[in-house]
């Protein structure tokens, strides 16, 4: 039942990326709260929100091109980590959600081609109201059915990967955070350089420095 719920909460916020409302549900950092909520933990699941944050930001989803869905990336991750208290827990389900992110965004490729297929036929005259919006609704259908679908697969990978790690970790929890945060930082670093670089965005590093330390000591 909680794969279940993990799954339908997963096609929800695929919704909130594009075809309904984007409220911004489906960003890392809200998305891994509200998962965390629903397994009982939404401290930890803010903590793994927040660190996919530091790592999709400088994803822009513009255009048709193909980008990770943080949402599937984040319900996986957080997942995925609940699994198991072991060191190596967090950085395993953090690698695991960004890799499935990527294996979502093109799931999202698939279906704008299957939307395409199922849209009315230019050039036929008025398709009248139940011709607009009976395509609109079987569209975002799919687009929930696609979200559910991943999520589930990607909920059960993630947790059979971590619950299956062998060994002892090599690093310190404070390390295993220090190194995910190291990878973060050259992400956010490279959106910095998107928006103009150090020398015009000088309060923005600032702002993003101060917010990575108490980031740190939260974490």
């Amino acid at each position: 039942m909680e794969i279940v719920q993990l799954s339908l909460l997963g096609g929800l916020l695929a919704l909130d990326g594009t075809s309904v409302g984007q409220f911004m549900f489906s960003r890392p950092l809200v998305a891994g709260g509200l998962v965390g909520w629903l397994l009982g933990d939404p401290a930890s699941g803010v903590a793994v929100g927040a660190v996919l944050e530091l790592y999709l930001l400088v994803s822009f989803p513009t255009g048709g091109s193909r980008f990770p869905e943080g949402a599937t990336a984040t319900v996986v991750a957080v997942a995925a980590s609940a699994v198991t208290d072991a060191t190596g827990a967090l950085p395993l389900a953090v690698a695991v959600g960004l890799v499935w992110g990527q294996l979502a965004g093109a799931s999202v490729t698939y279906m704008r081609r299957l939307n395409s297929r199922l849209a009315p036929e230019p050039g036929r005259g008025h398709p009248g109201p139940r011709g607009i919006w009976v395509p609109h609704l079987r569209a975002v259908l799919v687009d929930f059915l696609r979200g559910t679908v991943v999520t589930f697969l990607g909920v059960l990978v993630g947790r059979a990967i971590v619950s299956g790690m062998h060994g002892p970790w090599a690093l310190s929890p404070s390390d295993s955070v220090g190194l995910l945060l190291v990878g973060g930082a050259a992400s956010v670093g490279i959106l910095l350089r998107d928006v103009g670089g150090f020398r015009r965005r000088k309060t923005l590093f600032a702002a993003g420095l101060a917010l990575g330390i108490l980031g740190v000591r939260f974490l």
